[in-house]
């Protein structure tokens, strides 16, 4: 099994602010439809809450410390552990981690795959960070540059890294 990251970063690895994403990029919304689509996709309690649903056509898996948590529509474990157990027990051949800081933070030495959207930006007030990653142990294997334009306010760059 596959265990992947999807994470859009602005140039200080911001990823989020007031549990909500940084910016609306429509394109990005589809890049990371058409790459969970038919997976599961496993995201912290509140990745889920900030979303406000199961996502569809996923098997959703959240990550909750709160033994008494229930989500709607979703499978509730209580670590990275137990979701990865659940994705091999549930035969997954890609487990994608979604979000949010926690959770990326305990992933990233499991994931062989990262799919990151670059945004060429600094927000201000960003309160969530993806880790620091140190690109010399992975291997960029393709990019895909977007201008901005009247519905991205800011250029950004589809990039798929796999680990050396």
């Amino acid at each position: 099994m596959t265990i992947s990251l999807i994470v859009a970063i602005d140039n200080k690895f911001g990823i989020g602010k007031n549990n909500q994403l940084l910016w609306h990029l429509p394109n990005d919304l589809k890049y990371f439809k058409a790459l969970t689509t038919g997976k599961t996709i496993v995201m912290g309690r509140n990745t889920h809450e900030s979303i406000g649903k199961p996502l569809p056509n996923r098997t959703n898996v959240v990550v909750s410390r709160n033994a008494n948590y229930i989500a709607q529509g979703c499978v509730v474990v209580h670590s990275l552990t137990d979701a990865v157990q659940y994705a091999q027990a549930n035969a997954t051949n890609e487990l994608m981690i979604i979000g949010g800081g926690q959770l990326y933070q305990q992933a990233l030495p499991l994931c062989t795959t990262l799919y990151i959207t670059h945004v060429d930006a600094e927000v201000q007030g960003a309160d969530v960070f993806l880790p620091t990653i140190d690109f010399t142990q992975w291997q960029l294997v393709s990019t895909t540059p977007h201008q901005s334009d009247d519905k991205h306010q800011y250029p950004y760059t589809f990039a798929t890294y796999i680990k050396k």
